[in-house]
């Protein structure tokens, strides 16, 4: 389990990406995943943290594949985690 710095700096880098689409996933999944991951998946989130938005946005919503170095399973968590977000949002304004 990481240390509360190590969690603060990645909730931080997370919400403030400065590209609001991917603050808007990755924030909460870092609040809310960011405490569960192993160090080794710690690692990986960081490491997706240092691509560029649009790339790491485009991975995440499907628009482009992800470099197989970066198809974990870490972006696997993070791609399910928008998507049952999203299909929450969507149930509620059907609703």
């Amino acid at each position: 389990m990481a240390d509360e710095t190590r969690l603060k700096r990645l909730r931080f880098r997370a919400w403030r990406r400065g590209f609001r689409e991917a603050d808007l996933i990755l924030g909460p999944f870092a609040d809310t995943h960011g405490p569960k991951l192993s160090d080794a998946q710690l690692e990986m989130l960081e490491r997706l943290l240092e691509q560029p938005d649009p790339d790491l946005y485009a991975w995440i919503v499907g628009a482009r594949p992800a470099p197989a170095e970066f198809e974990t399973e870490v972006l696997l968590l993070i791609r399910s985690f928008h998507l049952s977000a999203r299909t929450a949002r969507e149930g509620d304004l059907g609703a």
